[in-house]
């Protein structure tokens, strides 16, 4: 018999699901109805007065007098409001700087508002409701969950509260999960990713975990070391009631084979898509594919195609304009106070009415050395399909050009770290599968193959736990922090020369 929490709650999640099919039915008309109120609110800002907004009163006015920027397009905005100029970007001042960066960028300050808060909780509740929803499932609820994140302690720059997302979204943890959540104030706070992982093991080993949640190799990693400290064989074993694990910020499919093996059972899952700039998306089916778009959450997006990103003027589409099957890089402008921002974020509808979509990638997170433009979406589509022919499963990886090989024709190296030993012969069969799933899925790659421009890719196998250790010897393990699938460059390979695997017996080890 369902407890009356659990009885509301499921009540809630039924409010839930009729006003997102509301807005959901009517994407346009939702978008505009954001347009405005974005607009009208920001006239007598800084970037207002200095764009026209008061000239502004559809989306072709806004795209002439406001361009598409990045983060250091933005930048000079920013710092005058750590300096502690009001109205620049948004009425007042920020209630937090979500800090961010890239694996091989500076820190960024994202700021977030009083009105964008809400909306990044609001899209993990309104995420739980749906699944709550669509399954019943509400035991979690009653027993302990866990969200693997950054510290929840925050700097202070010039009054504004500063620190990860997942450590500023911490401090808003539902009440009706406040009392069950884990890990503690106290181990949740310690900032080196291995202690903390330590910590966590220790403290949740003898719970009853029924809801786990993270970026998935990190997640991978705690479930590595409950096993090793347990001496049981899967995590089933550990946690018997563990029934969801919900996920974001990386393509999951790569890990599958990982999470299906640690696990021992298949379990139901939930998927984000969070990002510092704001809470665009989340899984609200199990059975539909892509993620909803959040189009009434106080964002206003803009799509374009990736073709016309090198253009001096790309051609800016709205929802009303967007296509199925089509990969687009995504623009925002939001109730934070970013306007004409490029998240950097590539993805492809895959419907319109509701707007679904998939992630396919990072618009810089590409390898076009040759024009082949090899996206992130088909590295880990050729991967996924060749690790299940060959039953083997990995636990990271990451791909390169070689450029100017010492002989022979240049070719994409794949740096991979596999679950277990591997031989010879099965890297080889691996490499085979591979180039012949990513020809299939580029034909420009294709072209490029089969015209003797490259030659097939190679594998490079990583050592045990070598990608944990070159994301910890650049600083960004654990947390938010994510490794690039694709670079055009050898920054990060170079780096991996020191955790490449020994060869002892036909196997790579």
């Amino acid at each position: 018999m369902s407890s009356l929490k659990e009885q509301l709650v499921k009540i809630y999640a039924k409010y839930v699901v009729w006003k997102t099919a509301k807005w959901s039915s009517s994407p346009v008309e939702t978008q505009e109805r954001v347009f405005k109120k974005l607009i009208q609110k920001s006239r007598k800002t800084r970037f207002g007065q200095e764009h026209s907004f008061e000239k502004i009163h559809n989306f072709r006015d806004f795209s002439k007098h406001v361009p598409i920027r990045d983060y250091e397009g933005l930048k000079n905005y920013i710092e005058l409001i750590i300096q502690g100029e009001k109205n620049v970007l948004w009425p007042g001042r920020p209630i937090y700087f979500a800090k961010t960066s890239g694996t091989t960028s500076g820190e960024k300050h994202i700021p977030i508002t009083k009105e964008s808060m809400p909306n990044h909780v609001k899209g993990s509740v309104d995420a739980t409701m749906h699944y709550i929803n669509e399954t019943s499932n509400t035991k979690f609820l009653n027993k302990k969950i866990i969200f693997l994140q950054g510290s929840p302690l925050l700097d202070d720059k010039n009054g504004i509260k500063t620190g990860r997302l997942s450590g500023i979204v911490a401090h808003y943890t539902p009440s009706f999960l406040r009392k069950n959540t884990m890990p503690s104030w106290e181990t949740n706070c310690i900032e080196n990713w291995e202690k903390k992982v330590l910590e966590i093991s220790k403290e949740t080993l003898k719970e009853d975990m029924a809801a786990i949640g993270g970026i998935p190799p990190w997640v991978i990693m705690y479930f590595e070391k409950l096993i090793e400290l347990s001496g049981k064989k899967t995590i089933q074993q550990v946690f018997p009631n563990f029934n969801l694990f919900v996920y974001g910020g990386v393509n999951f499919n790569p890990y599958k084979e990982s999470f299906r093996r640690l696990i021992g059972k298949k379990i139901d899952s939930i998927e984000y898509y969070p990002a510092s700039e704001g809470f665009f998306a989340f899984q609200d089916s199990q059975s539909n594919e892509g993620l909803l778009l959040q189009l009434n959450s106080g964002i206003f997006y803009e799509f374009i195609r990736i073709e016309e990103m090198e253009k001096a003027d790309p051609e800016r589409l709205t929802i009303k304009e967007v296509k199925t099957k089509t990969n687009y890089v995504l623009i925002v402008s939001t109730n934070a106070g970013l306007w004409g921002y490029n998240t950097g974020d590539t993805l492809e509808f895959v419907s319109i009415k509701p707007a679904r979509i998939i992630v396919t990638g990072r618009y810089k997170h590409f390898i076009s050395a040759f024009g082949e433009h090899v996206i992130g979406s088909e590295v880990e589509k050729a991967l996924n399909k060749a690790l299940i022919s060959e039953e083997i499963s990995l636990k990271e990886f990451t791909v390169a050009p070689k450029v100017n090989p010492k002989k022979g024709l240049p070719y994409h190296q794949w740096w991979i770290e596999f679950n277990q030993g591997i031989s010879k012969e099965k890297i080889r069969r691996l490499e085979q599968k591979l180039d012949y799933n990513l020809q299939n899925l580029n034909s420009y790659y294709k072209d490029l193959v089969q015209g003797k421009v490259l030659k097939p890719l190679e594998i490079v196998v990583v050592k045990k736990n070598g990608f944990k250790g070159f994301m910890e010897s650049v600083g960004k393990l654990g947390g938010q922090n994510k490794l690039p699938r694709l670079s055009n460059d050898r920054k990060i390979v170079d780096h991996l020369k020191n955790y490449k695997a020994a060869l002892k017996k036909n196997l790579w080890i």
